[in-house]
């Protein structure tokens, strides 16, 4: 085990307390890895040494680390209402809240409902999917579509609609779902944003479900813009749009999941405008608070909203929520969050930034180990041969070697993933493509 100076005065007992999540625990702690301090672009580790974060965090810290604008929000926060009951009563900054997302989102998605995380968001939108048949006189429509490689967060509805299978078979049988292939074509390869191939045709696999199960019986298809925990899986040109075609034509509703490309990773406040394809809901978190307090928001249409809204008065229409939905903190978080993104105009600084992002990645092509390399806005992969024996390990080595030399990366199979906040330099990108490039070519 590592000594005790780099365990940020953690003792062994403390240490063996924490069961981490996706973690290999029994790995990490013969030789930990913990952060004690962050500010702008970097990590400060608990042995003193500077670690620029490429990631954001884990897809969530997009204006850097250490705001003061949103510590000062959260602190005002807490000293003046620290809680406040989220069942028949509320508080004003949840409403303001609600309006100022309802006015960044795509169309009429005006409705926001608010929770905790990507998971819940994803739960909230299954559900909120399967009442709206329901009280639209149609209880038979149950029926969910997913994707392979997708992934919706870790509760019941998320991991059966989600696609990779390391999340799901741990737990047997979760929710009966049909799955749409993943969108990583050969042909694609080293494609600079959107790929040009298959779109249509692997958005038209949609129609082999229905003919199975019966658009009378489905409810919805669930998809993220770009797969982002798989390695950042673009969809083919055409393909979002030929899903919204199917899915209106057939009475299904459309779920972006854009936990990860929500708030502007994109270039765009949402995937679903930088791709023009309305969805009918919406799910985010992430990047909603910059990571600084969960939270995670479900955006509906107004028709869907206006379905629910029957019954007396008095009684809720909608049988679900959370202890902590529209958290006051969190609420004061976010604002705070939207502010930056305004005042600083990053999402445009994205579409900057973007060109040279994607240069730099491209320019590990003919590196050894690399079979693949894709990106969009400021989200990148670089795909690596497996090692014979070994998946994943390969790429697990290079982000760990990064961590040594200083770039926090992260590794999903054999794909390393790149993510940096909105902030990031030019030299900064340099940084992180030269430092792969080292790493890849003295790596067996």
């Amino acid at each position: 085990m590592a000594e005790l100076n780099s365990l940020a005065g953690l003792s062994p007992a403390e240490l063996e307390a924490h069961w981490m999540p996706f973690t290999g625990n029994r790995h990490f702690k013969s030789d930990p890895r913990l952060f004690v301090a962050a500010e702008g672009m970097h990590y400060t580790t608990a042995d003193g040494r500077s670690v620029l974060d490429a990631f954001s965090g884990l897809w969530c810290s997009n204006l850097g680390h250490g705001r003061k604008e949103i510590a000062d929000a959260v602190s005002s926060q807490l000293t003046g209402l620290d809680y406040s009951p989220a069942f028949q009563f509320g508080h004003p900054t949840a409403f303001k809240l609600a309006k100022r997302l309802a006015d960044m989102a795509p169309g009429d998605l005006n409705r926001v409902f608010f929770c905790n995380s990507g998971s819940e968001a994803a739960d909230t939108a299954l559900k909120i999917a399967r009442a709206y048949w329901r009280a639209k006189g149609r209880p038979e429509k149950i029926r969910l579509v997913g994707r392979a490689q997708g992934y919706h967060g870790v509760n019941f509805g998320g991991i059966s609609v989600g696609g990779m299978v390391g999340n799901r078979k741990t737990f047997g049988p979760a929710l009966d779902v049909d799955h749409l292939p993943h969108t990583l074509l050969p042909e694609n390869a080293f494609s600079r944003g959107l790929p040009e191939h298959g779109g249509e045709a692997m958005a038209n696999r949609l129609l082999d479900i229905i003919n199975l199960q019966g658009a009378e019986n489905i409810a919805a298809v669930m998809v993220e813009p770009f797969a982002g925990s798989a390695g950042v899986i673009l969809p083919p040109k055409g393909y979002l749009k030929k899903l919204r075609e199917l899915c209106s034509a057939h009475d299904i509703l459309l779920i972006f999941d854009e936990v990860i490309t929500g708030f502007g990773r994109t270039g765009s406040a949402f995937a679903a405008q930088e791709f023009e394809v309305q969805p009918d809901i919406i799910t985010t978190a992430k990047g909603i608070t910059n990571g600084a307090i969960p939270m995670g928001a479900v955006f509906a249409s107004e028709d869907i909203y206006a379905t629910f809204m029957q019954g007396p008065e008095h009684i809720p229409e909608l049988a679900h929520g959370y202890t902590y939905s529209a958290h006051p903190v969190a609420c004061a978080a976010a604002m705070a969050t939207l502010d930056i993104y305004e005042n600083e105009k990053l999402f445009d600084r994205v579409n900057e930034m973007a060109p040279y992002f994607e240069e730099a990645l491209h320019s590990l092509k003919g590196v050894a180990h690399v079979v693949d390399i894709r990106n969009y806005g400021l989200a990148g992969a670089i795909q690596l041969q497996p090692r014979d024996g070994e998946p994943g390990r390969r790429a697990m080595e290079v982000v760990l070697e990064a961590y040594r030399r200083g770039i926090l990366l992260r590794w999903t199979g054999d794909t390393i993933a790149v993510a940096p906040p909105f902030i990031i330099e030019r030299n900064q990108i340099t940084q992180i493509a030269e430092t792969l490039r080292d790493i890849l070519q003295d790596t067996q």
